[in-house]
């Protein structure tokens, strides 16, 4: 089954300021700049399976660390930058849309870097059901509290994507229900797509410019989206975070969506209580979606601290032990001052660093 990992990291120069990624963006054809100026994204190409994928990422950051030592840059595994002064994103027609649809909360996303998890279609019903009800996993690599300086959640990230910056456009933005088929699938995008297009016309946005830089595969920002381009199934939820976080889980969700392709998938009608969910060789069961739905808010909000979170993602098949969020090393203030914060982005980018050697000493 091939997989394939794209990660955004925030770049910083030798002081902890953010900075933008010029050359890093340049290293390869699998590098490119995001749509603010100081982050950056890395695409692995599809990887037949996850040793390989560790390679290929393990190798590409390398490349991409060459370059930050040389220009006196560095990576931050962070989901937002803790604090900072105001991000802008860069010119483009895409974005001015979308500003222009959801409004000012659409600022929001500036301070959001989050992972992409893309595993090729397979039985593509259950992986999207099974995709939605792992979205708690997202707690296993939370790796920043606040916002702007201020401790919002154990995922500043999710909560101010979902919560604030798509307040108004729930279905574009947010967990979506379970489906029966991929029919149903595309009829909601079929119906967000026009959503979105009436919104853009009102808005004085003209046809043509939204045909030119949306579609129906790309006009929602959903934890979990189905890609036909790749094609991939697609998993958006977790946060930015050390290479070695991002592996181990990339692993457990591959094994779990290697045994739904050889079994049975279930959804619980009535949640299935406090034992609501889990994986084994003989057959998986999920939870209903409401239950699933609030498993996920309450890892957003708790992330590990929550013991029906750390059941829940035990019975789903994670090794809950094995994880060290980041957000959990760096979580105890209610507020963050920027210099505090550039000094988190320096630490946090040569520990990344550090966990890129420990990686390539044992590939």
């Amino acid at each position: 089954m091939n997989t394939s990992l794209e990660v955004e990291y925030w770049v910083i120069d030798s002081d902890g300021e953010l900075t933008p990624p010029e050359s890093l963006a340049d290293v390869s054809e699998h590098t490119e700049r995001e749509f603010v100026e100081p982050l950056f994204e890395l695409k692995t190409p599809p990887c037949e399976s996850v040793a390989e994928l560790r390679t290929t990422f393990v190798e590409q950051l390398q490349e991409v660390l060459a370059e930050a030592d040389r220009t006196d840059k560095g990576l931050v595994p962070l989901g937002t930058p803790i604090n900072c002064d105001e991000i802008e994103r860069r010119p483009g027609e895409r974005g001015r849309i979308q500003k222009a649809v959801i409004g000012e909360n659409f600022d929001y996303a500036n301070y959001c870097a989050g992972t992409h998890v893309h595993f090729e279609k397979r039985n593509v019903t259950d992986q999207l059901n099974t995709l939605i009800a792992l979205d708690p996993a997202l707690a296993l690599v939370s790796s920043s509290p606040y916002y702007q300086g201020e401790r919002v959640a154990n995922s500043a990230r999710a909560h101010c994507y979902r919560k604030r910056g798509y307040a108004e456009f729930p279905r574009h933005g947010q967990l979506w229900n379970y489906v029966e088929n991929v029919g149903e699938w595309s009829r909601r995008l079929d119906q967000c797509f026009e959503e979105f297009e009436r919104e853009a016309l009102d808005a004085g946005i003209e046809q043509a410019a939204v045909d030119d830089n949306f579609s129906v595969d790309d006009v929602v920002w959903t934890p979990v989206r189905l890609r036909d381009e790749m094609p991939t199934v697609e998993w958006r939820s977790p946060d930015a975070a050390l290479p070695s976080q991002l592996l181990r889980l990339t692993e457990e969700l591959y094994a779990v969506m290697e045994t739904i392709h050889g079994t049975n998938v279930q959804i619980d009608d009535d949640g299935g209580g406090s034992a609501a969910g889990h994986v084994t060789n003989e057959g998986v069961r999920l939870p209903d979606y409401e239950t699933a739905f609030d498993l996920a808010g309450e890892a957003i909000r708790s992330g590990l601290e929550s013991n029906p979170v750390v059941d829940y993602l035990d019975r789903m098949g994670f090794s809950v032990a094995d994880y060290h969020p980041i957000a959990t090393q760096i979580d105890g203030r209610q507020y963050v001052t920027k210099s505090d914060a550039r000094e988190l982005r320096l630490e946090y980018a040569s520990r990344l660093e550090s966990d890129v050697e420990q990686l390539a000493a044992t590939n």
